[in-house]
């Protein structure tokens, strides 16, 4: 008689990755099948709370009904033709873009660390043929804890070891500046004419959500104009009303010259990015000079209409402001319960809880408390080693946030 216990479908799938995948991430050991809302459900049919949702690219709910049919319409009429051709739908896309956020011109592509390596080239083209620094000098500055993705570009402008470790030799004319610091910001610009942008997280999400000072980003704004240099706001995390408006930057009612935008941009639907910024900028890029056979497809376009419409007309902007103050709210009065909270920060529906490490965890506390969470029916993961990020659908309700800071409050008041 054959007594090997059968294997679930949770361990299957997990084990199918684990032969058959890449080592290069560690999640959570949830085997996901399905959305909807604020929800998800495991191949175990368990329901979960998304509140990570997938690092703020379903920011308008899992399978959102609108998203889906528009997707699908224009799925069975035409999906891609690349850019050698026209098509029906890239110029209304690009259109409804910046009129939707007040710009010139829009360059789509796909994911977020593309739209992070367009406003880089751009930045680079716009200092030879506008700003008039040689051949090979420009220089882009950044902000230490940065975070915009994966490729050689991006972990060039990195200060964490694991992103950056066996990766090397890694790309020239960078310089990497403390974040919230407009002194420091201010000498660098001084010290080098050669400088030709400044890109920056309004809200740095992936080192922990870490907020800037009021008036920081005032700040950038002034001195990007007093000395010439290219503002690049990197929203793709923050933008789309996670923060509790359109845009991060608009918190400080500041513009910058360049802005990017990913995730929520198709509401977790497919990849796709944007680049935002005036003529001047955009027109340095000549036919050939770049682009991306996917990028601004007509599939992506109607789904990022559609995706940024639900946005406005469900106010997702501004729930996701009040429910962020919900939230805050009830994460400051379980820190007066328990000392593993050390401090909650964050805006609108971004958000973080730094941990205390307990003598017996160490480094592996909030790892621990995130699969408690799990097991108590709530999904997300720790960022940085002792922050866990909170990042729930835009579409929450008021019910179900106090249903999820239960849990996330049973959970911590067990430990």
């Amino acid at each position: 008689m054959d007594t090997t216990m059968p294997i679930s479908a949770t361990d299957q799938a997990m084990q199918l990755e684990w032969n058959y995948g890449a080592h290069n991430y560690h999640p959570i050991p949830a085997v996901l099948t399905r959305g909807e809302g604020v929800f998800v459900w495991d191949v175990e049919d368990k329901r979960y709370f998304d509140f990570l949702s997938a690092y703020s690219a379903v920011s308008q709910g899992h399978c959102h009904p609108r998203i889906i049919s528009a997707m699908i319409r224009q799925a069975q009429r035409l999906t891609l033709t690349s850019r050698a051709f026209y098509n029906d739908k890239t110029g209304l896309c690009e259109k409804y873009l910046c009129d939707y956020f007040g710009y010139d011109k829009a360059l789509l592509m796909n994911s977020g660390a593309e739209g992070g390596e367009t406003a880089l080239k751009l930045t680079r083209k716009w200092a030879y043929k506008v700003k008039g620094i040689l051949q090979n000098e420009a220089k882009t500055v950044y902000a230490a804890g940065n975070f915009w993705g994966r490729t050689l570009a991006a972990i060039s402008s990195s200060t964490d070891a694991s992103s950056t470790n066996d990766f090397g030799p890694l790309l020239p004319g960078y310089i990497i500046i403390p974040y919230n610091d407009l002194n420091a910001l201010e000498e660098t610009f001084k010290s080098d004419p050669n400088i030709a942008g400044f890109m920056v997280e309004p809200i740095q999400g992936e080192a922990g959500v870490v907020v800037p000072h009021e008036g920081y980003l005032r700040g950038v704004r002034k001195l990007c104009t007093k000395y010439n240099v290219l503002f690049i706001a990197d929203e793709v995390q923050t933008g789309i009303g996670r923060t509790g408006k359109r845009v991060a930057c608009d918190h400080e009612e500041v513009k910058p010259d360049v802005l990017v935008l990913g995730k929520a941009l198709s509401g977790g639907t497919m990849p796709v990015s944007a680049v935002l910024t005036s003529d001047e900028v955009m027109l340095t890029i000549k036919p050939g000079e770049h682009g991306s056979t996917y990028g601004g497809n007509p599939l992506a376009c109607v789904v990022t209409m559609e995706a940024l419409q639900v946005v406005e007309d469900e106010k997702l902007a501004e729930n996701a402001q009040a429910m962020g103050e919900v939230f805050r709210a009830r994460m400051t009065a379980l820190s007066h319960k328990t000392d593993l909270v050390k401090s909650v920060r964050g805006k609108g529906l971004l958000n973080a809880i730094v941990i205390t490490e307990r003598p017996d965890l160490g480094a592996e506390t909030a790892w621990e408390i995130c699969l408690k969470l799990k097991d108590n029916g709530l999904l997300t993961k720790p960022t940085h080693g002792d922050k866990i990020r909170f990042a729930p659908p835009l579409v929450i309700s008021e019910d179900q946030m106090h249903e999820a800071c239960d849990i996330i409050e049973k959970t911590m008041l067990a430990f």
